[in-house]
């Protein structure tokens, strides 16, 4: 008897055997799921059927290739039909995935076995029985769908239940052995296939998930003022030399903000006054003007080569560059000469500025996609393409929001088609729903609510969310930005910017920060949240050195931070998160944990990071572990990480945190294997 198949899905029925709420799944499969190399993806649907015949649940696994890779999963919640199974798919590309339900009569069979014989009921029936099932064992051998070797376990098997005279017990013996179920264990006999799928999932570059980010405007780097001529502009090649030190911090992404011409039609000044002075350098996020638009480079940081050069620089260091990709221009821009209906026109005939009320952005002109779409797109793509030939791996996307959906899913598709290695990062503070549908149609990575979820209940609620939508949206921590600078921050002084760092760096995989965070930069310009005499319209050289010297830099604190990410596999994920309890409410305790063979170090890699959540007090208190999520036993040696500290810990261990000295513990277990 040959295997006989149901197709389930949108409009195909509940199939033979129903299985429901496979995951991951985004929108019913209408957009893939996603994940990077070497991630550890669960894979799981609820799979069922009527009475109490035994049944399976395997996955199939389909690589870029085609090639198919099996494998079952298991029940993890007996009763109430959960099926889970792992993979770990090493190779990019598109991939694709379909479950497949069926009665597994070898099992039921044996079940049956098990009960009857020792009973003495229905013996030489269930023997009968049991020679049915192999023969079919047989049939698939004798055809070629099952492999040759299997075949002398089951004959001997067969042999045994026809013997006559023997005990019950003892023909039915080899038909329960182990090194039959073992066979049809691995290669059931199946029947009632029933499928459902295939399901997209895309297989991504590891810095989709995983990567620091430090942010800068490279105008800064290397500008300088004198009475004479006032204020020169540093240049690309001034900024290279700040890259030795990004790298030295261990961050991965050298985050430029936009490097285009910038125009002087409304040029903003300082603080975003509507009177600049001479020597104001006006926002780069006005871009262009007669020097060129978004395929240009300010003449006064210099040229593309070296752009070149710069890019060169950093790869050496093992930085990728990002650019900041700002889709909006100045009233300069020669889009707005050349190409005038790729704008709002206002009743009096004047092109529309951005707004977002209260702010006013006179100096720039939003785009327009609803009178030549195809004429923007093309002219959207081909300049990013521009960027990618000059070595430019990453794109950070300023308000992606405000551009229609259609348009990312269209040309994130083509960009995964033809630069599979290029990552989008969406700027999107905005409406949840948007914010996951750009991550759904393509976007890597997005910004989030870290910077306004303070206490450990929001913290904890908003991680679970991000797991939850962890198939489509990776998330982004940054405590600041240069556009933003919340009072947490602005009010928390020192201690503020170590504890949202330390958070930020363990809760997700990727987080960033913008320069000046290591200086601990927290001056709000009055009635706004963000910093007085902002970077965006004005140069901003720093003493990065003098600050270190003087120990008054978060440096050292930074490096660690990105040393321990590195050396630690666990907290480059985002699925495998575990909170854990405390008797102070504002103390946040959480956990990552990978086995041996997930963290590719040959043995588990679990840290344990216990930290203050408010900047302006210090906690005494006990903790309440999950000791399986830990992977230990009662008693047990942890490490931590920022300090060297070793201590030996239980189930209820107590801890004392301060703000000034020790905001958290960082902590890896070291486990038994390890000692």
């Amino acid at each position: 008897m040959s295997e006989t198949t149901d197709l389930t899905g949108l409009g195909a029925g509940i199939g033979r055997i129903p299985i429901m709420s496979v995951q991951p799944v985004v929108d019913g499969g209408r957009f893939p799921a996603r994940c990077v190399e070497s991630e550890s993806v669960t894979v799981s649907a609820n799979a069922f059927r009527e009475g109490h015949e035994a049944m399976g649940v395997q996955l199939v696994l389909i690589s870029p290739g085609g090639e198919e890779h099996r494998q079952s999963l298991r029940c993890v919640n007996p009763g109430l039909d959960r099926w889970e199974t792992t993979v770990r798919p090493a190779q990019t590309g598109h991939w694709s995935f379909r479950i497949e339900a069926y009665s597994a009569p070898y099992d039921s069979w044996v079940h049956t076995a098990e009960v009857k014989i020792p009973a003495d009921i229905d013996t030489d029936l269930v023997c009968a029985e049991g020679v049915l099932v192999l023969r079919r064992v047989l049939a698939e051998i004798e055809a070629g769908t099952r492999p040759s070797n299997d075949g002398p376990v089951v004959r001997a098997a067969l042999e045994s239940l026809r013997a006559p005279g023997l005990p019950a017990s003892a023909r039915v013996a080899p038909a329960l052995a182990a090194d039959l179920r073992g066979v049809l264990a691995e290669r059931p006999l199946r029947e009632g296939v029933t499928v459902s799928g295939p399901y997209s999932l895309i297989v991504q570059r590891r810095r989709a998930l995983y990567g620091s980010w430090y942010e800068f405007f490279p105008r800064s780097e290397g500008a300088h003022f004198d009475l004479e001529h006032g204020w020169s502009s540093g240049t690309l090649r001034t900024a290279a030399h700040s890259l030795d030190r990004i790298a030295q911090m261990g961050f991965d992404v050298a985050y430029l903000t936009p490097i285009h011409p910038i125009g002087t039609a409304f040029r903003k000044g300082r603080n975003n006054t509507l009177d600049p002075q001479p020597g104001d350098p006006g926002s780069p996020y006005a871009i262009g003007s007669a020097e060129g638009g978004h395929d240009a480079i300010h003449p006064e940081l210099g040229t593309l080569a070296d752009f070149d050069a710069f890019v060169a620089r950093a790869q050496g260091l093992g930085l990728e560059v990002a650019m900041d990709i700002a889709l909006q221009c100045s009233p300069d821009h020669p889009w707005v000469t050349e190409h005038p209906e790729w704008f709002t026109v206002r009743a009096d005939g004047t092109i529309a500025y951005a707004e977002n009320p209260p702010k006013k952005y006179q100096d720039i002109y939003p785009l327009s996609f609803d009178t030549d779409y195809d004429g923007l797109y093309v002219a959207i793509r081909d300049m990013l393409e521009h960027w990618v030939a000059h070595g430019v791996p990453l794109f950070r996307v300023d308000n992606p929001h405000t551009k229609p959906v259609r348009f990312w899913e269209e040309l994130l598709a083509e960009f995964d088609e033809k630069h599979p290695e290029v990552i989008f990062l969406a700027e999107a503070f905005t409406r949840p729903t948007m914010m996951r549908t750009l991550g759904k149609v393509g976007y890597h990575q997005s910004y989030t609510y870290f910077t306004w979820r303070e206490s450990a209940e929001e913290l904890r609620e908003y991680l679970e969310e991000l797991v939850e939508s962890a198939p489509y949206m990776r998330p982004s921590f940054w405590p600041t930005t240069h556009d933003i600078l919340p009072p947490y921050m602005s009010s928390g002084g020192r201690s503020a910017f170590v504890l949202r760092a330390i958070l930020a760096a363990t809760l997700v995989p990727t987080w960033g920060i913008y320069s000046g965070y290591e200086l601990v930069e927290d001056v709000p310009r009055p009635g706004a949240e963000e910093q007085i005499d902002n970077e965006k319209y004005e140069f901003k050289p720093r003493d990065y050195a003098g600050a270190l010297a003087r120990g008054q830099s978060l440096e050292p604190l930074l490096g660690t931070l990105n040393r321990i990410r590195r050396e630690h596999p666990a907290l480059q994920t985002l699925t495998t998160i575990r909170f854990h309890e405390a008797d102070d409410e504002q103390v946040l305790v959480f956990s990552k944990h990978l086995d041996a063979a997930a963290s590719g170090t040959g043995s588990p890699d679990t840290v344990l990071v216990v930290s203050l959540t408010a900047h302006d007090r210090d906690a005494h208190t006990s903790l309440h572990l999950d000791l399986d999520a830990l992977g230990v036993g009662e008693s047990f040696e942890v490490e931590d990480l920022l300090t060297g500290e070793r201590f030996s810990w239980g189930r209820d261990p107590f801890v004392i945190l301060s703000a000034a000295d020790r905001p958290a513990h960082v902590l890896r277990i070291i486990h038994p294997e390890e000692s």
